[in-house]
This record gives C-alpha cells, sequence and structure tokens, in this order.
C-alpha cells in the first residue's frame, strides 16, 4: 500500500507548537481514547448524520492504536477541537467537491476515513509532516489540537489544514488515474530527502517548482501543484509567477516550467474527472473565507 505525506520545515516561528503548558482550562468530559464499549457522544451522532449517512466517511477522533503511527509521539485530538475541524472539512471541502464536481464523485472518491490527531509528526531533520493518505482510502490529519490558532487567518487555515486535505486527495486521484507521465520530465531533478536542506530553500519558483516541498518527487510536485492552486487566489498565483521569472539581471524560465505542469494538471483534472479547477478554487475560497470570518458556526451538533 502506498503512503503519501506531505511535510513542511519546522521554523523557529511555528516553535508555538513545543510551548504549549499545562492550565486550568475546563476539560472535556468525552473520552478522546477508544475503548472496547463507548458511550455515544453528540459529536458522534452528528457525524453519522453529516458525513456516515451521506457519504459513507468515517471520522474517526478518539485515539487508536491501529490507525496511528508508531513512529512517532502521537496525542489524541481535543473533542471540541474535533469538532470544528469536522465542521472546516464538511463545509469548506466536502461540500465543495459537491458543488463543482457533484454527489457522485465526491460520494465515489472522497476518501473514507478521516484520522483525527492532536499533535503534527515531528522529524529529526527539522521538518514536520502535517497529513498523510493511504490505499486512497484514508487521511490522518494532523494537529487538529492547533485548530483554534489558525482558523481566523485562511493562510494558516490552509498552511496547516486545508492545503493538506486538497493535496492528500489528490494522491488519492491520480492513484486512482494516474497523471501522465510527461508531467515528470517538465523538472526532472527531484531531489527526495534533500527537497529540505538550506541550499534548495530558496529560488524554487525560478527552477519550476511552485513550493520547496514540490522538488521531493513527481507525485509531491503534482500534489502540490494542484492543491496550491486551489488554495490561493489569483493574485497570489500571479505574483508567484512574476517570480519565477527572475529579474532582469537574473532572468530563469521557472514561469514556463510551471505553466507547462499547471497546463497538464488542469487537463488532467478536466478530461479525467470533469472537475474545472478554477470553479473548484472559487468554491474553496469562497468557503474559506466565510469559515474565517465567522459565518459559520463551529460547534453546532444540531441533529435533525
Amino acid at each position: 500500500m502506498r503512503k503519501n505525506t506531505i511535510y513542511s520545515i519546522l521554523l523557529a516561528g511555528v516553535a508555538i507548537f513545543t510551548t504549549v503548558s499545562c492550565s486550568e482550562d475546563d476539560l472535556s468530559s468525552d473520552s478522546v481514547i477508544t475503548t472496547d464499549k463507548q458511550d455515544k457522544t453528540p459529536f458522534d451522532y452528528w457525524l453519522d448524520v453529516n458525513y456516515v449517512q451521506p457519504f459513507n466517511i468515517a471520522v474517526k477522533y478518539r485515539y487508536e492504536y491501529n490507525e496511528s503511527d508508531e513512529n512517532y509521539y502521537t496525542v489524541p485530538a481535543q473533542y471540541d477541537q474535533a469538532v470544528e475541524m469536522a465542521h472546516i472539512v464538511k463545509y469548506s471541502c466536502i461540500d465543495a467537491y459537491i458543488e463543482t464536481a457533484g454527489m457522485e464523485f465526491t460520494c465515489k472518491y472522497f476518501p473514507k476515513l478521516f484520522y483525527l490527531e492532536g499533535e503534527f509528526h515531528y522529524r529529526n531533520n527539522g521538518t514536520f509532516e502535517l497529513g498523510t493518505a493511504e490505499g486512497g482510502r484514508k487521511i490522518t490529519l494532523m494537529g487538529v489540537n492547533y485548530i483554534d490558532r489558525f482558523k481566523d487567518n485562511i493562510d494558516n487555515l490552509n498552511t496547516f489544514y486545508l492545503k493538506t486535505i486538497h493535496h492528500e486527495f489528490s494522491h488519492i486521484l491520480h492513484q486512482t488515474y494516474e497523471y501522465p507521465s510527461s508531467f515528470q520530465l517538465i523538472t526532472p531533478g527531484y531531489l527526495a530527502d534533500k527537497w529540505s536542506n538550506p541550499e534548495f530553500g530558496e529560488d524554487y519558483l525560478q527552477r519550476g517548482f511552485i513550493t520547496n516541498y514540490s522538488q521531493n518527487s513527481h507525485r509531491e510536485d503534482f500534489a502540490e501543484m494542484l492543491s496550491t492552486y486551489l488554495t490561493n487566489s489569483q493574485e497570489q498565483w500571479d505574483e508567484w509567477m512574476k517570480t519565477a521569472e527572475g529579474t532582469v539581471d537574473d532572468p530563469a524560465n521557472g514561469r514556463g516550467l510551471l505553466e507547462q505542469k499547471l497546463d497538464i494538471v488542469r487537463n488532467y483534472m478536466e478530461e479525467t474527472w470533469n472537475i474545472d479547477i478554477d470553479e473548484l478554487r472559487e468554491s474553496i475560497l469562497r468557503r474559506e473565507h466565510d469559515i474565517v470570518d465567522g459565518k459559520i458556526d463551529l460547534t453546532d451538533l444540531t441533529v435533525n
């Protein structure tokens, strides 16, 4: 079974993850550890109505050993944060695909299992995992316990959560139907784990990579191209294309390489899945702004 993982570089600015201390905040009485017999919570009933019944999607927020990666120190998702994350995923991701690609596509191809973990997976090379996708079925979404820190800023919301979901769903799609092999020939010098080395952390746009992580492999490059396009405005994309051109004194052909890649991504999504990525992006960004602007109640567990 192929496992795809998306990483981010651990910067000084995100050291807040390791400085969480104990406090006297009220703790939820709802257990986040799975036992043989577990009473259903209001959240479980809400998930039944909003995930299981319409889409046959399971959301696991209690700790389960078999779903966790024993190579990392894992922390259960807190109950209240898991509730908010489930609302965010449903509104900004699932509903956006329904709006653009239709219910049949979403029910058939959207991952059937979301496993929520409270903490990110930190590695000894200065990076940390944001999420994983396995076998076209499961997405593990990490760092859920930090959602309250990031939900009010669209860049943070995308960086740590939503872009990860679109990235991992991209893997599920190309694991189902592969994208053209010509994609990997546009910038063949992929770096594998060396992508995080300091010497490759700059000028990646000028070399034809939309993010530094795109330099890892052609599969990660494809997923980064699509997920980055879907979670950023046209204005931001145009700024990156301008940067990819280099300067008058030091011109580069990064823009041309990136535009070749985007053409393949766009055509793949249109021809294989009948999805217009511009329409999908509009729906995603509109919904993300609704979340950031506080228009969506992320705590409502009303079941009709």
